[in-house]
């Protein structure tokens, strides 16, 4: 089980259950790593991401999540989990760039409240097994990793988000 600050804000419970971490996974906006918990803002997470995987196995592929538990107001979560971009088939050791983009990256622009966007990250079973979800509203990270056979999250890992003008405040949290 991880411990780290995907628990202390409560991104395991709200997004994922408690896992334990086994392949790496780093993200880069604009050449810059992102961190567990920091704070990026629109204009700098207006461009998708360079997400390395880790992981071992010449076969071995892994799915991609990214999420807005927050949206569209972190006090009333209302269209949680909001998808803002999903990659399957993304083989071992490689990038996102080389897995299948099935839901293309918007990018985060939240208009009211500071929110997570979290990254989680499955190993396939098989190739090829995920489908195109009817809406980015209301998604489940759970759920679709329960019909599509994923498992428990292999890695996972979060940033928080403001409008450009935004000058912080308290963030609410209700119960899924």
């Amino acid at each position: 089980m991880t411990t780290d600050s995907l628990a202390l804000d409560h991104v395991l419970g709200d997004v994922v259950e408690p896992f334990r971490r086994t392949v790496s996974l780093r993200i880069f906006y604009s050449n810059r790593t992102m961190v567990n918990g920091m704070d990026l803002r629109p204009s700098a997470v207006a461009i998708k991401p360079r997400v390395e995987i880790g992981g071992a196995g010449f076969r071995v592929s892994y799915t991609l999540v990214m999420v807005d538990p927050d949206a569209p107001n972190p006090s009333s979560p209302t269209l949680r989990e909001y998808l803002h971009w999903m990659v399957t088939d993304i083989p071992a050791t490689t990038d996102a760039s080389f897995g299948r983009e099935i839901v293309r990256y918007e990018s985060p622009q939240p208009a009211m409240g500071i929110h997570r966007l979290a990254f989680v990250l499955y190993q396939q079973r098989s190739r090829q097994m995920a489908f195109v979800p009817l809406m980015r509203e209301n998604f489940c990270t759970s759920n679709f990793a329960h019909q599509h056979n994923l498992g428990s999250p292999v890695a996972a890992a979060y940033f928080n988000c403001q409008r450009e003008s935004g000058s912080g405040g308290r963030r609410f949290r209700q119960a899924k």
